[in-house]
């Protein structure tokens, strides 16, 4: 006899919903623990992420972490917990899964919609491990040229120039760049592999933290594009930008704060297991000092976590959105970020530069140096500026841009 098939109601579709993110959440815990297990040798050894892709990629975190559509894909909210997860074991790792699910919303922000639902389609059958470096409208910027050049010719572009790429530089499936077109001056948002003839990849050696993350610079020599590798045009000013569009560098932005809270709540952790396990320079019980410690140091994380859960928040719903976001929506989203950005860098810092004096172990210094490099390229005085402006003059489009 036929089963009768069981209609979905919206509380059936929520409870599916929380199972997959609880199935999703218990992945990444397996797959952080598998990485905090050989964390410090993989660390100082400092390869490319060939092995951690495969990890990755076994546990079906690429395909998953893709955006949602009926059947695949993650909503932006349980991603980014993903992504805190599996860099509070690894951080190097939870860069690389950031900027891999951030460039997987690259069809949604610069193609059409099918373009975008075809390459999401591939991404999540072929379990592409994504990377990109797409800068922001920069008006104002010092007039020395592209770096990266499209040439169109009759079977559509050849692209010329080098950039540099923060993480999978060499073991990516598809990169995202922007580049300006030689003929009418646009900026166009292509995707390429590095396997791709006349791509090479000069990686970033000895760096001072995120050594796993896979950092390098993309040489493109003569490389050929198709047509259908071009997602489309990125704006060259704030005010000509589609809202949905102008979410792009904060959604990547944001997803970075999920790596250095990672940081935090694992120097945390690290150092709290090394008291309680007595290899700490102070036993817990011996110096209220040491709980006054800890207690200051709780207390910084759990103010960043609130910060960034807020952000996420707004920026889930932005997302959620689509084309029907306000215009004005995703200046008041990219200040959210900025606070977020502000709160966990020094967050970070601070925690990190703490667990030290608070324990002494192989390994603990690779918080502080993973944090640095995570957090060096925005200084806060910029973002600092950009809220104040945010917060005096209100959300108008033009403010968007001072977050970049």
């Amino acid at each position: 006899m036929p089963v009768k098939p069981v209609a979905t109601t919206p509380s059936t579709a929520a409870a599916r919903s929380g199972d997959e993110r609880r199935a999703l959440l218990r992945t990444a815990r397996d797959v952080a623990d598998d990485l905090a297990a050989d964390a410090i040798a993989r660390e100082q050894a400092g390869r490319p992420p060939t092995d951690e892709r495969s990890r990755l990629r076994e546990a079906g975190l690429l395909a998953a972490l893709t955006p949602p559509s009926p059947g695949r894909g993650t909503d932006w909210r349980t991603g980014c917990a993903v992504i805190r997860e599996v860099a509070a074991a690894d951080s190097s790792v939870g860069d690389v899964l950031a900027r891999h699910y951030v460039h997987t919303w690259s069809g949604r922000f610069y193609a059409g919609h099918h373009q975008a639902a075809a390459l999401e389609e591939a991404s999540v059958r072929e379990q592409w491990l994504w990377t990109g470096a797409v800068r922001a409208p920069a008006p104002d910027e010092d007039g020395g040229g592209p770096d990266l050049a499209l040439r169109p010719r009759s079977t559509g572009y050849v692209l010329n120039g080098r950039r540099c790429v923060d993480t999978a530089a060499a073991v990516a499936d598809q990169i995202v760049l922007d580049a300006v077109c030689a003929a009418t001056g646009d900026v166009l948002v292509v995707r390429l592999s590095p396997r791709t003839r006349g791509v090479s990849v000069e990686v970033a050696h000895d760096r001072l933290g995120q050594r796993l993350a896979g950092a390098g610079e993309v040489v493109l020599d003569r490389v050929t594009v198709a047509p259908g590798q071009v997602l489309g045009r990125r704006p060259q000013d704030e005010e000509s930008t589609a809202p949905f569009t102008a979410l792009a560098e904060p959604a990547l932005r944001l997803a970075l704060c999920h790596v250095a809270l990672g940081i935090v709540e694992g120097a945390l952790t690290e150092a709290r297991d090394l008291s309680r396990g007595g290899r700490a320079h102070r036993l817990p019980g011996e110096d209220p000092d040491l709980l006054l410690t800890y207690g200051e140091l709780a207390s910084a994380a759990h103010t960043a976590t609130a910060v960034v859960e807020r952000a996420t928040e707004a920026m889930a719903q932005a997302l959620d959105a689509g084309t029907h976001l306000d215009a004005e929506e995703p200046a008041g989203v990219a200040a959210l970020v900025a606070t977020a950005e502000t709160v966990t860098s020094r967050a970070a810092l601070h925690v990190t530069t703490r667990v030290l004096e608070l324990a002494d172990a192989p390994g603990l210094d690779r918080f502080w140096r993973n944090a640095r490099v995570l957090t060096a390229h925005r200084p806060a005085a910029h973002r600092l500026r950009s809220i104040g402006e945010h917060y005096l003059n209100g959300p108008h489009r033009a403010v968007a841009a001072a977050f970049h």
